[in-house]
């Protein structure tokens, strides 16, 4: 079908282009491109692309807004605060442009879900800050034969990269242990409100490229980019035989494999770890609660009866892994309990658990007044 009046007056700078046209705008027409994580990265990779006209975006994401986000995920407002996130995104992102389709997906994406999810989407991008959702992402995407556009952000850097099916390396590739892959969270470390501004519009670049078939991606090249010295560089990066996904002979080839994400780490939302911790104290089995904050966070707040074991300690001292029952570590957010995690597995621990969204979304959902440091 060809443009509508209202699309050609819409998009008359892309038709100016040669490199777009009438035909690449309709190519943009066509596309479906899910965007997973609708934060500092997914704001503004969303609002591009549905400005360029992309028929149809998808957006992931379970949480709700917080006045914390305000800070640098330009979809919201405040008005918005305690809203699912992917449903306002969606409305924004309509407002913006009633010539496409947004469907919203206000749920986080797991391996029971990404194939279905994945499966009916051209592009991913993906937006997230969860080091066990960039795995599931990039393998769903190999397996699947899905492009994808990642992006990572930590206090004033960022790192973008590009995989097309069968042309070039995987985030595997990238980062084989996730330990390597892992960064203090946003809330954890701090980031520059304009930061995922730069990176989240370069994933739509990469994208729309994709889509149109103009240009180069950065396939097999690492873009890096420092704000304070106000500097990109370029890191080449080469598919490896033995990637466990996309390898001579992987070891992942289904989403239900879950032996390379980490299946002996159980993750246990707020809700849930209370009602484990009422149980135990009915006598119901027992549970350790490991804090791997700083000793000075764990001293402003803390659940009852955890542990302190700052998480440099644990990783040079397992011994006080081995008491018994449930094993459930815990920091702020989440990122330092899954390296603990991590470092249980290797040393033998069998399913370790970690708080989902650590002491944050605890304070958020169960317990208000509990002082997160």
């Amino acid at each position: 079908m060809s443009l509508s009046a209202s699309e050609l007056d819409r998009y008359s700078r892309h038709l100016s282009l040669a490199e777009i046209g009438r035909a690449g705008q309709e190519r943009l027409r066509a596309a479906r491109v899910l965007v997973v994580g609708a934060g500092g990265l997914g704001s503004p990779a969303a609002l591009y692309l549905a400005a360029a006209g992309v028929g149809v975006l998808g957006i992931v994401d379970g949480d709700r807004v917080e006045r914390s986000n305000l800070q640098r995920q330009v979809l919201f407002g405040e008005s918005d605060i305690g809203q699912p996130k992917a449903v306002v995104a969606s409305g924004r992102l309509h407002a913006l442009n009633r010539e496409i389709s947004v469907v919203a997906h206000a749920h986080e994406l797991s391996p029971d879900n990404a194939r279905s999810l994945i499966g009916s989407y051209d592009i991913v991008i993906d937006g997230t800050d969860r080091t066990a959702a960039r795995y599931l992402i990039n393998d769903a995407c190999v397996i699947l034969g899905k492009p994808l556009v990642s992006a990572a952000i930590h206090r004033f850097e960022g790192h973008a990269i590009t995989y097309l099916p069968g042309r070039g390396p995987c985030y595997r590739c990238l980062f084989p242990d996730a330990t390597a892959a892992s960064a203090a969270s946003c809330a954890e470390a701090g980031v520059l409100g304009v930061l995922p501004g730069v990176l989240g519009t370069i994933q739509a670049t990469e994208a729309i490229k994709v889509v149109l078939g103009v240009g180069e991606p950065l396939l097999g090249r690492l873009l890096t980019y420092d704000a304070l010295e106000m500097c990109f560089r370029e890191f080449p990066v080469s598919r490896r035989p033995d990637c466990a996904v996309c390898g001579s002979a992987p070891r992942i080839v289904s989403l239900e494999d879950q032996s390379e994400r980490g299946a002996a780490v159980r993750r246990i939302a707020p809700g849930e770890l209370e009602q484990l911790i009422r149980a135990a104290d009915r006598g119901g089995g027992a549970i350790r609660l490991i804090d791997v904050r700083e000793p000075a966070e764990f001293a402003a707040g803390h659940l009852p009866n955890a542990e302190s074991i700052p998480l440099d300690v644990l990783d040079r001292d397992p011994r006080p892994l081995l008491g018994p029952g449930l094993t459930v570590f815990i920091c702020r957010s989440g990122t330092r309990s899954l390296r603990a995690c991590e470092i249980a597995v290797r040393r033998g621990l069998l399913e370790p658990a970690h708080l989902e969204g650590g002491l944050s979304a605890w304070a958020a959902i169960v317990d208000p007044t509990l002082r997160v440091a």
